[in-house]
C-alpha cells in the first residue's frame, strides 16, 4: 500500500422507493472497481440527511483518477441516473481527515417545518379546549370570567404538556423528522 492512499466519498440523492436499486448498484459498481489496479476497498452507506454514499479507496491519487475517468466507471455512473443524482464528491489523502474530531462534528437534526409544528400543536390543544368548553364550563357559568379562563388554561396546558404532546410527537416522529429514520434502520445494509 502507498503511504498516501486516497479515499473518495461520492454522495447521492436517491429517488424515494429506489433505495434497494441504489444499494445493489453501489455494491456492483464497487465489485467492478475492485478489478482496477490499486483498489483497497469500499462500501455503501447512508448518513443523517438520508443521502447515500459510495466510498472507495485507492492506493494513490493516480489510481483513483484512473478509475474515475475509465469508460467502465462512466458506464456505471450512467446506470445510476435512473434512480440517483450525484450531489457531492470528496477526496481525502491518507486517513488523518477521517479521524480528526474537528471535521466529524455531527450536525444537529433539522427542525420540522413551522406548519408541521402548528398542525401538531393544534391537534394537541383543540380537543381538550373543546371538551372543557362542552363539559366543564356549563358548571362554572357563575364564576368570574378571569377565573374560568385561568382554570381552562391550567387544565389544558397541563394535559397538553404532560399527556398529549409527548404521545403526538412519538406518534408523528417519522413525519416530523424523516431524515432521522434513515439512521434508525429503515435502510438495511446487505452484504456484497
Amino acid at each position: 500500500m502507498s503511504s498516501n492512499p486516497v479515499t473518495v466519498t461520492v454522495a447521492y440523492h436517491v429517488v424515494p422507493g429506489r433505495e434497494a436499486d441504489f444499494h445493489s448498484w453501489g455494491w456492483a459498481m464497487l465489485a467492478a472497481s475492485a478489478q482496477q489496479p490499486g483498489f483497497l476497498g469500499g462500501g455503501v452507506l447512508v448518513d443523517r440527511e438520508a443521502e447515500w454514499h459510495v466510498v472507495y479507496r485507492f492506493a494513490s491519487e493516480g489510481t483513483a483518477r484512473a478509475w474515475e475517468s475509465s469508460p467502465i466507471r462512466n458506464q456505471w455512473h450512467d446506470r445510476a441516473t435512473a434512480f440517483a443524482r450525484q450531489t457531492e464528491r470528496r477526496s481525502v489523502r491518507g486517513s488523518k481527515m477521517w479521524f480528526d474530531s474537528q471535521t466529524t462534528t455531527p450536525k444537529p437534526p433539522v427542525p420540522p417545518a413551522k406548519w408541521k409544528l402548528w398542525f401538531v400543536n393544534m391537534s394537541a390543544v383543540f380537543p381538550p379546549v373543546l371538551l372543557f368548553n362542552l363539559i366543564v364550563l356549563p358548571y362554572l357559568g357563575g364564576l368570574n370570567p378571569l377565573i374560568r379562563t385561568l382554570l381552562l388554561c391550567l387544565c389544558v396546558t397541563a394535559l397538553v404538556t404532560w399527556i398529549l404532546m409527548p404521545r403526538l410527537q412519538r406518534f408523528l416522529r417519522k413525519w416530523l423528522y424523516p431524515p432521522l429514520q434513515a439512521l434508525r434502520g429503515r435502510h438495511k445494509r446487505r452484504t456484497a
